[in-house]
């Protein structure tokens, strides 16, 4: 009887103890750990957010670029670390929606080790081809393709990187034989698309928008359901290949078993950020769409997004060391 008194005892003030630092949340600066390299498109996203969040919250929110492993180190590190709310995880599709599939073992739970606080944005992708192809439409493309199995190539940032998987999922949509070449990041994959050495990519709009400007590389379709601003005479994807979708979405995480009060602080904060007209316009201008959302509703994406990679990596047999 009296272990029990004291067992719940225990369970109480571990409780008050928690609720009493959700209260003061936060008190120091928080840590935004970005499993990319500086200056890349999650990068700047992240930074772009960083900053009127840090207004918000009171308190410094430093931005930690934790790159390697397919973002598996950083979210490795945000999974392991105090679930108190000051070490927060910046990402794509991949620690918690690709990797599982592409990856024999993890050295987190994908599912159980990370929880969603909210989505942040979209980064609409682009279907682009060389100049010197054929080719002036997506319809024309596909049946290009279809006619030269085999002879057409597709560039990516890197085998498993969000550009593969979209090329993948090109390819089993339309049923065609295109071959993927994987580069060390999207600028290698870039100078060879716009030498010829590669014919097709479908990475972010605001990478190749300069060059579909000057005429070095056509857009052929927008890899989201509707036009995007940026490109607004370029056909979604979906108009030619139904319900085609590969825009990665960027979201942020904490540790599992962090306090409800702390997510749902961070939640509000970062929505009310996301609505900000000045930062709209800021993403915009990278070919970004800020995009908030409430932690179930982050969940129920991922649950849906891991569903439809793991379908396109288990047909093209896609895998990561």
């Amino acid at each position: 009887m009296k272990t029990s008194i004291r067992r719940g005892v225990a369970l109480l003030l571990a409780a008050l103890a928690v609720g009493a630092a959700a209260q003061d949340y936060p008190s120091r600066p928080l840590r935004l750990v970005v499993p990319f390299a500086p200056g890349g498109g999650a990068d700047i996203v992240a930074r772009a957010v960083a900053a009127p969040l840090a207004k918000r919250l009171g308190q410094p929110v430093v931005v930690d670029n934790k790159p390697g492993g397919g973002a598996t180190l950083a979210a490795d590190l945000v999974a392991k670390a105090p679930a108190d709310g000051y070490t927060l995880l910046y990402t794509t599709p991949g620690p918690q929606m690709a990797n599982p599939y592409l990856m024999a073992k993890l050295p987190y739970d994908a599912v159980r080790d990370l929880v969603p606080v909210s989505e942040v944005a979209i980064v609409p992708n682009v279907l682009v081809v060389n100049k010197d192809l054929p080719v002036r439409t997506l319809k024309e493309f596909i049946a290009y393709a279809k006619a030269n199995p085999g002879k057409v190539n597709f560039a990516s940032a890197g085998q498993g990187a969000s550009s593969h998987l979209a090329g993948e999922s090109f390819k089993q949509s339309a049923g065609v034989s295109i071959v993927h070449i994987p580069y060390r990041g999207t600028g290698p994959a870039l100078s060879d698309l716009l030498s010829g050495q590669v014919q097709m990519a479908i990475d972010s709009i605001a990478v190749y928008k300069p060059h579909i400007d000057s005429g070095a590389l056509r857009a052929l379709g927008v890899a989201t359901a509707r036009r995007s601003p940026l490109l607004p005479d370029v056909p979604p994807i979906a108009d030619e290949l139904k319900a085609f979708d590969a825009a990665p979405v960027n979201y942020i995480s904490v540790p599992a078993k962090t306090p409800q009060a702390v997510i749902d602080r961070l939640n509000r904060d970062i929505n009310a950020v996301l609505q900000s007209p000045e930062l709209k316009q800021q993403l915009a201008a990278n070919g970004v769409v800020a995009q908030g959302s409430t932690p179930a509703e982050m969940a129920a994406l991922i649950r849906s997004e891991a569903a439809k990679w793991k379908t396109v990596i288990e047909v093209s047999g896609a895998k990561l060391d």
